[in-house]
Parts: C-alpha cells; sequence; structure tokens
C-alpha cells in the first residue's frame, strides 16, 4: 500500500499539479499587489476616492466592505485575462497548427496497363487505349 501511494505522488500529473498551485498562488499574489498597490490607487486617483478597500457603507449597524470586493473583482479580472491572454490563446493556437487538414478526395488514379496518371471516372486510359475496370 506504501509503494502504491509512492507511486502515485511520484507520477508526473501529481508533481505538474502541486507545481501549478504553487506558482499559481505566487502569480496570485503579484496581481493582489498591483491592484491594490498600482491599480487602485490610478482608479482612485481618476474617481478621487483616495482607497477602494476603505469604501463601506452601513445598515443597521452591519458594515458592508464593498470596496474590497471591487478590489477582488479586479484581480479577478486581471488574473482572468491573463490566463486567458497568456496561457489559452498560445495552446489553441499550438493546437491548430499541430492538426492538419485531412488530404482531398484523390481526383486522378494510376492506370493498371501503364501506370500513367487518369482521372478517376474514366472508362479508357487516354495513353493506352486500356478498358478501366470500376474500383
Amino acid at each position: 500500500m506504501l509503494k502504491d501511494f509512492k507511486q502515485f505522488l511520484l507520477r508526473g500529473n501529481v508533481v505538474d499539479l502541486a507545481v501549478g498551485v504553487v506558482v499559481g498562488a505566487a502569480f496570485g499574489s503579484i496581481v493582489t499587489a498591483l491592484v491594490a498597490d498600482v491599480l487602485t490607487p490610478l482608479i482612485a486617483a481618476i474617481v478621487k476616492v483616495p482607497d477602494f478597500s476603505g469604501m463601506v457603507f452601513t445598515i443597521n449597524g452591519s458594515r458592508f466592505m464593498y470596496g474590497h470586493f471591487i478590489n477582488a473583482l479586479i484581480s479577478f479580472l486581471l488574473v482572468a485575462s491573463s490566463v486567458f491572454f497568456f496561457v489559452v490563446k498560445p495552446m489553441n493556437l499550438l493546437i491548430a497548427r499541430s492538426h492538419k487538414e485531412p488530404p482531398a478526395d484523390p481526383t486522378t488514379r494510376k492506370c493498371s496497363e501503364c501506370l500513367s496518371e487518369i482521372p478517376i471516372q474514366a472508362k479508357r486510359c487516354s495513353h493506352c487505349a486500356q478498358l478501366q475496370s470500376e474500383k
């Protein structure tokens, strides 16, 4: 049982997934920092609100921090767009390039007698006048 567990852990997919999760978490923290430290102040300067995270409203003593939601929404949009443009689009292009068009149906065939090219629907070879059998 321990041998099977070791084999499962050392399988390439598990290791790749672990690396992907770690890199994804690091990328998420970079995007969060970008939103909090660069984009939010830039947008706030345009909208003349100093910080989105400080945007709240209160109803019956409950605080609704919609500024944090706005920051999270901007982070999500950045992550989703970067994954789309830097991962999905290039992979789709690579996959499209690897798929080759199937060959077109042939329009000619070889004469059974002289082996010259003749149209598929020809009943007699134009080179040797041999009758052609239907295939």
